[in-house]
């Protein structure tokens, strides 16, 4: 086994956002049993866990901007 590129900044935003909603939906179903109510927590950890997700791998790819502009304004 090559453990030599075990980086996690090449995850894509899609990898991080799919780990971030079976995580999601782990609690949510956790939360839902404690609950009595799954019908509602799991569709609402699904949606944390994927907002949550796809933020990190946003942020572990680097912020990158459409217009290539490090601040974000609009300078036009």
């Amino acid at each position: 086994m090559d453990f030599k590129n075990n980086d996690n900044k090449n995850m894509s935003p899609t990898t991080c956002m799919s780990i971030g909603m079976c995580l999601g939906a782990g609690v949510g179903a956790a939360i839902g049993a404690l609950q009595d109510n799954i019908a509602l927590w799991l569709p609402v950890g699904l949606s944390v866990g994927m907002c949550l997700g796809l933020a990190i791998g946003q942020s572990k790819k680097g912020g990158d901007n459409e217009d290539g502009d490090e601040n974000g304004s609009d300078n036009k």
